[in-house]
């Protein structure tokens, strides 16, 4: 199904490269050149998909995500996939934080962007809009995407409500942290294993010391409808 998607780039040649391959899949394609530019634009008329330059002028890609997610309505949830030529693990891990779907490192292939949007727009289209997760007393809402424990809200990361959305659709299965990152993220850089750790025991906090997610020795993590210690 054809989307409408903004594409974020500073490098005019870059970004009209993107916009003829798009087209050809037939989608709508908006293309700006700044930060400042994406941010009005995406609020004048969300898009289905952003495509995020991380380096560019007035403000950067990094700051564009943070906006967005914190303005709320459809833009909170709009799926991203960035660009960067930065190629470090705490880049990766940060652009991860702040709600990426997705991520490409220059140089890249015009084709295999092609295939990460296919790919992040059937993902993010299937997530079953309007369903509500619910695993004891947990509920995890993705269209409004909000998450509540015993009925009170609880303030998570775009990182984290995407883990805990995968999870949740699936109760009692238990995952590998590289089918988390692929199913939650579409990531597959082996350097990204250690994070759903991190996220894990984050929300272990969030949660009060008491979950119902659990650790599967040896395999990785699964949510169940009985609450367990923070340590199981």
């Amino acid at each position: 199904m054809p989307a409408r998607i903004l594409v974020a780039e500073d490098d005019v040649k870059q970004a009209e490269l993107i916009r003829r391959y798009l087209e050809r899949e037939g989608h709508l394609t908006v293309v700006v050149h700044d930060g400042r530019a994406a941010i009005d634009e995406a609020r004048r008329r969300s898009p289905d998909l952003l495509v995020l330059d991380v380096m560019m002028p007035k403000v950067d890609g990094l700051d564009v995500c943070r906006v967005l997610r914190a303005d709320g309505g459809d833009n909170a949830g709009v799926p991203i996939i960035m660009l960067t030529a930065r190629s470090t693990e705490d880049d990766l891990l940060l652009g991860l934080d702040l709600g990426a779907d997705d991520y490409l490192t220059k140089p890249y292939n015009p084709r295999e962007l092609v295939a990460r949007v296919r790919t992040v727009l059937r993902r993010t289209r299937s997530r079953g809009e309007g369903e509500v997760y619910r695993v004891g007393a947990l509920e995890i809402d993705p269209t409004r995407h909000e998450v509540r424990l015993t009925g009170e809200l609880v303030e998570v990361t775009p990182a984290e409500f995407k883990i805990l959305a995968c999870l949740a659709a699936s109760p009692g299965r238990a995952f590998s942290r590289q089918q988390l990152l692929e199913h939650a993220f579409g990531f597959d850089h082996y350097v990204f294993d250690r994070t759903i750790d991190v996220h894990v025991m984050n929300l272990r906090k969030k949660f009060g010391g008491s979950t119902y997610l659990k650790t599967v020795y040896g395999v990785g993590y699964k949510l169940t409808d009985k609450v367990v210690s923070d340590a199981s």
